[in-house]
């Protein structure tokens, strides 16, 4: 009863956001590939449909299982603090090794056809985006996972952690963005402005990122939502506040 008690619930509304923002990644992703099946001839690692490994993959990884990851600590609220920040890591793993098979396809497709690479403010930006988010994940490692990193140095470091988190995650959903409508322009021209099906397919995908961007960060955003501090954190923090501060917890 005791450990039950003890136990954070979670605000009442936070289960319904987090439901819906699964809800539209996942049709993010259907989405994604209804269009490159119906559109764009499906996916293969050779030829002409090698290209559409690249928005299949990204999507994938750098918005939605980013985002889920992101996420880690407002769903898991209760569990410990080390199996919260692996399940976290984890994520961002399979989210960059995703996002890494989407690249090497479109670098692939590029040479195989001849094409100029990263002349685009679409390549721009995913070359930058895939940068730093290979960046944030080393970092956050080194500074909280990996045991031999300071306290000290993980509160300093943390707001930083969080917010190229959210800046990172705004960038991605930005590029794909922009790559979806150089896909369109390349492809359907001036047929762009007829309503062609395609179009109107593609401009839904749109508005289903912006959607599920939005959601997750408006989760993100919600201070009364944070994770909780468990009971080891908060001896923690007493402890570095009185070796740094010489206070002592019985003068409290």
């Amino acid at each position: 009863m005791e450990s039950r008690a003890g136990l954070a619930a979670a605000p009442r509304a936070l289960p319904y956001y987090v439901a819906f923002s699964q809800l539209l990644g996942l049709t993010v992703v259907a989405t994604t590939g209804a269009w490159l099946g119906l559109y764009r001839g499906g996916i293969a690692w050779e030829g002409a449909l090698q290209f559409n490994a690249h928005p299949l993959c990204m999507v994938i990884g750098l918005i939605f299982l980013q985002g889920d990851a992101l996420l880690v600590y407002r769903v898991f609220r209760n569990e410990a603090r080390r199996t919260t920040k692996v399940l976290h890591g984890l994520l961002h793993v399979f989210a960059f090794i995703i996002a890494l098979v989407g690249m090497v396809a479109v670098f692939d497709y590029h040479r195989e056809q001849g094409y100029a690479d990263l002349y685009s403010l679409h390549s721009w930006c995913g070359v930058l985006g895939f940068v730093l988010y290979f960046v944030q994940w080393l970092v956050g490692f080194s500074f909280f996972l990996f045991p031999g990193a300071a306290f000290s140095l993980r509160s300093r470091y943390r707001p930083q952690h969080i917010f190229f988190g959210a800046a990172i995650f705004l960038l991605s959903v930005g590029t794909a963005l922009l790559g979806l409508k150089e896909a369109l322009l390349f492809k359907l021209g001036a047929k762009y402005s007829t309503f062609e099906a395609e179009g109107v397919l593609a401009n839904v995908l749109g508005l289903l990122l912006v959607g599920f961007g939005g959601t997750v960060l408006y989760i993100l955003t919600r201070p009364d939502w944070k994770r909780p501090p468990q009971a080891e954190e908060q001896a923690l923090s007493m402890d570095f506040k009185t070796l740094t501060e010489g206070d002592s917890p019985s003068s409290q």
